[in-house]
């Protein structure tokens, strides 16, 4: 009986796992992997069985073998327990009723009153079927009726992901599914639901006659997926209905239709492959719009009648080491991305990029060719001629993997070629700035540092530093370029070919002293640095593509070269003075800072000299002696942190820029507040004083209830440059968000955008306002 009993309740299990992966997935709509499937559970070889009950009885002459009251039976991993089991060694049937609870080996609980099986599963019924996965996930069924040719249905079926109320268990989830009929089909491997309505808060509000999905033994289905809402200015009201497609099992593509009501039919759609080493993304969308005329006169949105897109992404691991990849869009027009927030193509500008890089223990190895599309409103397309073609920028670092003569050795090299299509010259106040010139421009440069560090038994630390530097150039343009009556007057060098180098001698000492005392801990570090250079060579008569960007601040006090690229170096000999301080308190208590300032000691200042973009000028290094740089910071426990920073005139003290910042994170309120004061700079482009306020706050009003904001205004021109307003809406099933976002200052052809998402836990999203991912 024994061995009969084992075939036969392992005949059970099976009836019992097939109801319960048939349940689970109808109340998925997103494929689970094959091998993840409970249809076909793992056997030990070997596995024993453990039958328990008050009473077992084997009745020879009916051929029925029972258990009654409390029955327990252990298989597997698997636990069941039922006030009866029953089988009939005739009718090869399977009972069991009275409260069932099976419990898999991964925490799924099924629940039943009664069922009644064959013993190879092929026909059966379960009543009063509920289960409960270890996601909090919830199905129950009035019944389950197993069907010949590998079919089940299930009666009056309601899936939520919401867990039920403490206080009242009887009232209805967030939201739940209910369908009158949910078959799945083993041999199509599908599930269809039958009249399933949709409800949120116990109200219906959305029904359908059916629908099929693929079952959990299908990694990807071919089908409709979640509609998209989006509501903008310029083009009205959207609806996206998007369609997946299952070409192989390495290849796919989704189609995503929009109708906007303003502009008509977008057709949107991506086709992805993936390869052993790597995968690949096409991209497509075209419009032909119908009311150009809602876009501002003479903008690109408004002169393009027929609009259209491609683009390409691609990533190939060479190995583990080497990558190779690209990134590159083509458009019929310059805004067209943008206006429609095509996915992941609507950035400002879209940089193309193909490239190779590698990385190894000491070494790094970077090379990218770009084009900028800058995508804003002007049909002519001036800001993008204006803009450097790339062709290619190389980057390779290496660091020496032994030690040389006890220090460490370090190579940066550098090779950038590319060429440009109009001058990008501009006049800002009293300031005439040549950001980029017509023609071709290349350089290699290569630099090599040695630095070692010494401990004096004082405390005291030196660090000698030397290095080397050589630079090769070539560049088309004008001996003397000018732009509305001005005429640069750095002694540009016209059409030709360069040469420069550069040779360093540094020493940097620090001499750090640890103060302890009761309840706190204090580094005080005292730090000087000096670098003996020749004067830069030809400095302000080579182009400027890399160096535009410097600002002098207590992070870069420090610094051997202080200018941001390679296209200026630091010449002349300078010292640079300071003191760090970083303390800390037992109490939580964290604080830290940055004081000093910088000294010409001999030799051409270059952040005194012409420069075509006059970098340098007003930076507060253009003066034998620097303005004081400093920088505060606190950190307290309670969730606050302070942060400022400032550039204070040498001679008068008086600010000449600061930057300061707020954050907070305490338990119903979170956000920062973060202020921008920068005096006017006429030489850099800068007429008038600068003063920005930017801030994000999120306020939670209760468990689930958020409100944010965020804003930032210009404070001189006294006008907010952007604005938005979000409320959010979050349980353990539900997230719901809907935002408005402002714009004023900007390009953009929309002038305001609405979005909102809700997100229900296992089904999947509905947005308005856009892909979420973009």
């Amino acid at each position: 009986m024994a061995v009969n009993d084992r075939g036969n309740i392992r005949r059970l299990f099976a009836a019992l796992l097939t109801s319960t992966a048939a349940c689970v997935a109808a109340a998925y709509p997103l494929p689970v992997s094959a091998q993840d499937s409970p249809l076909a559970p793992a056997v030990a070889d070997g596995a024993k069985m453990l039958l328990r009950a008050n009473e077992l009885t084997y009745n020879q002459d009916s051929q029925r073998v029972t258990a009654v009251g409390g029955v327990q039976i252990y298989y597997n991993r698997y636990r069941m327990v039922a006030q009866r089991v029953e089988y009939d060694q005739k009718s090869g049937r399977v009972m069991a009723t009275g409260n069932i609870e099976l419990i898999e080996p991964g925490g799924t609980r099924v629940y039943a009153d009664a069922m009644d099986v064959t013993d190879n599963f092929g026909q059966g019924f379960v009543n009063s079927l509920r289960v409960e996965t270890t996601d909090n996930t919830r199905l129950v069924a009035e019944s389950a009726e197993q069907l010949p040719d590998d079919k089940m249905v299930l009666n009056n079926g309601v899936y939520t992901a919401c867990l039920p109320c403490a206080q009242r268990p009887d009232k209805a989830p967030l939201w739940q599914v209910k369908a009158q009929r949910v078959i799945r089909d083993g041999k199509a491997h599908t599930i269809r639901l039958e009249h399933a309505q949709f409800e949120l808060f116990g109200m219906p509000i959305g029904y359908v006659p059916f629908v099929t999905v693929p079952d959990e033994t299908v990694e990807r289905k071919s089908g409709f997926i979640f509609p998209r809402a989006t509501v903008t200015d310029k083009l009205g009201v959207g609806l996206t209905v998007p369609y997946y497609h299952v070409f192989s099992p390495s290849m796919d593509a989704t189609i995503s239709p929009t109708y906007y009501t303003k502009q008509g039919l977008l057709l949107q759609g991506e086709v992805r492959n993936r390869f052993e080493n790597g995968d690949h993304t096409f991209r497509f969308a075209y419009i032909d719009q119908k009311d150009p005329g809602a876009f501002v006169k003479g903008t690109s949105d408004e002169r393009a009648d027929q609009r259209a897109m491609v683009a390409s992404k691609a990533r190939f691991e060479i190995n583990p080491r080497w990558a190779f990849g690209w990134n590159v869009m083509a458009q019929t027009d310059n805004n067209f991305s943008k206006t429609y927030k095509l996915t992941d193509v609507a950035g400002t500008p879209f940089t193309n990029d193909i490239y190779l890089t590698g990385v190894g223990q000491r070494n790094y190895f970077d090379l990218h060719n770009y084009y900028f599309d800058i995508q804003d409103t002007d049909a002519r397309r001036t800001a993008e001629k204006q803009q450097a073609i790339v062709y290619p920028s190389l980057d390779y670092l290496y660091y020496a993997p032994e030690s040389v003569a006890g220090g460490e050795l370090k190579v940066t090299s550098n090779f950038t070629n590319l060429s440009r299509r109009l001058d990008d010259f501009y006049t800002e106040g009293t300031s005439t700035r040549f950001r980029g010139l017509e023609g071709s421009y290349s350089r290699f440069s290569s630099e090599a540092e040695w630095k070692r560090t010494f401990t004096t038994d004082e405390g005291l630390l030196l660090t000698p530093i030397l290095a080397a530097r050589g630079d090769v150039l070539r560049h088309t343009g004008d001996a003397a370029p000018g732009f509305n009556g001005v005429t640069y007057a750095g002694g540009f060098e016209g059409d030709s070919a360069s040469t420069r180098y550069m040779l360093t001698a540094g020493l940097e000492a620090r001499y750090p002293i640890l103060i302890e005392g009761a309840g706190s801990s204090h580094i005080i570090e005292p730090m000087a640095q000096i670098f003996a250079r020749p004067d830069e060579q030809l400095a302000g008569r080579l182009p400027n593509e890399d160096a535009q960007s410097f600002v002098f601040d207590a992070t870069s006090l420090f610094d051997r070269d202080k200018f941001s690229g390679f296209d200026r170096i630091e010449g002349g000999t300078r010292a640079n003075v300071g003191i760090r301080y970083n303390g800390s308190f037992d109490n939580g208590i964290g604080v830290r800072g940055i004081f000093g300032q910088s000294y010409r000691i001999a030799g051409l200042n270059s952040f005194a000299t012409a420069d075509l973009v006059n970098v340098g000028a007003q930076s507060g290094l253009e003066s034998d002696v620097s303005d004081f740089v400093a920088m505060a910071a606190i950190d307290l426990p309670q969730g606050y942190s302070f942060q400022g920073q400032g550039r204070f005139d040498e001679k008068s003290f008086e600010l000449r820029r600061a930057d300061a910042s707020i954050s907070y994170s305490l338990p119903r309120v979170s956000g920062s507040l973060i202020y921008t004061n920068i005096q006017a700079q006429p030489d850099y482009g800068l007429n008038t004083d600068s003063q920005y306020l930017k801030s994000a706050a999120n306020f939670r009003i209760n468990e689930n209830w958020s409100l944010g904001t965020s804003a930032t205004w210009d404070l001189n021109n006294d006008r907010v440059i952007r604005r938005g307003i979000g409320v959010t809406y979050a349980d353990e099933c539900t997230i719901f968000t809907v935002g408005y976002t402002d714009k004023p200052a900007s390009t953009d052809a929309n002038d305001w955008t609405v979005t909102a998402r809700l997100s229900f836990r296992t089904l999947g999203d509905i947005n308005i306002g856009g892909d979420t991912t973009r």
